[in-house]
């Protein structure tokens, strides 16, 4: 008898168990104009967890190689449980207290943005994001690459800068409590734009990474939280005229950087946002991203240091602008005999869309111009491009 009761027994349980399933619906969303996925999940403070946008595709049953089509609902990464009216571990089965209160926080924050219209509580619909049941280790992750820099910096010392470099002083304030994402474009199996000048080749990611050390080494000094997000464990800053093209940067954690051109900015989005997150939730509420990089064109075209921002975004315009007055003042010190041409244009670049803070995209010269070369192969140049960004940045926040 007893073993016929467990057979009896086991089915009941099962389609039981399946009943319940069957309730269990995912949150949906319409997709905005212009919105990715990165974007579309941030706004419901689901895109620093690379595993919410796995399951986003998933459930959608989309490629990753697919956009979003404008006005299309889409099923997110959040699944809704009739709450019980007891307790969110008693309605989702689960005993962890903290998780419950994370999850509790999760639906208290969709309620002040207004994604909400009441409180689980009072409509019996309990909202519960994938990455709190399913994506433990990526908070771990982002608590890792911030220690690793943390312990790099040690009494002063930063060894990503170089042997020559890595002591830094601070010798202000003025952005402390700032936290900065700075990444030279391209990097590991992608050079970016190519050109020579006298006989030498010329590289952007090389050029682009030791400016964006050399903005980060001034952002340190001024007191802020800055993560180099791209790096070259053995250049450091090198004040050669000529850097030597070399594909052996890796990105934040060691992680090596993928061939393909999507995968390596989704790689360096997400990396960011997991940072981002972290911080958000330890309070910080100034946090922004800068990409660097360096331009090709026509080689006739004499292109001074422009910038982009994202066109949604008001205070990405609001420092994009700071920079590029900053730069129009000190093209009129030591430049005076030209105009600078600089500009300031929305642009719908994926890392500026989809990143969390605020984020501007600086492009520094022409590589293919004789002239532009000078700004960035002088190195006296790319210590006047980083130190001039810092005090561009410095504007834009106050």
């Amino acid at each position: 008898m007893p073993s016929v009761r467990r057979c009896i027994l086991i089915p009941l349980f099962l389609a039981a168990l399946s009943g319940i399933q069957a309730q269990v619906t995912y949150l949906e969303a319409k997709a905005d104009a212009g919105e990715g996925v990165l974007a579309l999940l941030r706004r419901f403070q689901l895109d620093g967890y690379s595993c919410n946008v796995s399951q986003f595709y998933l459930i959608n049953r989309m490629e990753k190689t697919d956009g979003l089509i404008h006005g299309q609902t889409y099923q997110l990464p959040v699944r809704r449980h009739r709450y019980n009216k007891r307790s969110i571990r008693t309605t989702i089965g689960i005993t962890d207290f903290d998780l419950a209160v994370r999850i509790q926080d999760f639906n208290r924050a969709m309620e002040k943005k207004g994604y909400r219209a009441n409180a689980y509580e009072d409509d019996l619909d309990l909202w519960v994001p994938h990455h709190l049941l399913h994506c433990p280790g990526e908070g771990d992750e982002a608590k890792r690459m911030a220690d690793e820099e943390a312990l790099s910096s040690r009494a002063g010392l930063f060894p990503i800068f170089g042997e020559k470099y890595q002591k830094v002083d601070r010798f202000s304030d003025e952005l402390a409590g700032h936290v900065f994402y700075i990444k030279g474009g391209h990097g590991g199996p992608d050079p970016g734009a190519m050109s020579t000048r006298d006989g030498h080749q010329l590289c952007e990611d090389e050029y682009a990474y030791d400016v964006a050390l050399r903005l980060c080494r001034h952002l340190i000094a001024r007191g802020a939280i800055a993560y180099m997000i791209i790096r070259d464990n053995n250049d450091g800053i090198r004040d050669a005229t000529y850097l030597i093209c070399d594909n052996d940067e890796v990105a934040l954690g060691d992680k090596t950087i993928p061939l393909n051109q999507k995968e390596r900015l989704y790689q360096r989005a997400t990396i960011i946002n997991q940072l981002f997150e972290r911080h958000r939730l330890q309070g910080v509420k100034k946090q922004t991203s800068v990409f660097i990089h360096v331009d090709s064109n026509n080689k006739g075209l004499r292109q001074d240091v422009f910038f982009y921002h994202a066109s949604t975004s008001k205070a990405g315009k609001t420092l994009a602008e700071a920079l590029h007055q900053t730069f129009k003042e000190k093209y009129g010190l030591h430049q005076a005999s030209r105009a600078y041409h600089g500009t300031v244009r929305a642009r719908d670049l994926y890392m500026l869309r989809e990143t969390n803070p605020v984020g501007v995209y600086i492009e520094l010269a022409n590589i293919r111009n004789p002239e532009d070369q000078r700004r960035i192969v002088v190195r006296e140049n790319r210590e006047a491009l980083a130190k001039w960004m810092a005090e561009g940045l410095v504007r834009g926040l106050k």
